[in-house]
């Protein structure tokens, strides 16, 4: 699913109707909750899967070359890393990041689990 800026862009350069094109500027200027929550959902959804293909399903599939824990176990310590970032730099612009990093582990960690059971 595409950002709003994105989907803008597209109906600006598609030639879409004003009314179109004025929908979408609303929702940027004054998004509803339901549409901020899709909006950062299909961020994070593009972020993982960008990761994934990146790193080869690593986060899943541990390779184990220097460590031997499962994927559970792999992504526990990675998602107490995230949180001691998070405790000693504090939520700010330079931690933000971290964040997508954090809610990717989390989901991560839950298909994780459902495989190991």
């Amino acid at each position: 699913m595409k950002s709003i800026e994105q989907q803008l862009l597209d109906a600006r350069v598609m030639g879409a109707s004003q009314e179109e094109i004025d929908k979408l500027q609303r929702v940027l200027q004054n998004p509803t909750s339901e549409e901020q929550i899709t909006e950062v959902t299909n961020q994070l959804q593009e972020l993982l899967i960008q990761k994934n293909r990146a790193y080869g399903n690593s986060a899943l599939e541990p390779i184990n070359v220097f460590s031997q824990q499962n994927a559970v176990d792999s992504l526990c310590a990675r998602i107490d890393d995230k949180l001691s970032r998070i405790k000693n730099k504090g939520l700010n612009d330079q931690t933000e990041d971290t964040l997508f990093d954090l809610a990717g582990y989390l989901i991560l960690l839950i298909i994780a689990k459902n495989e190991q059971d």
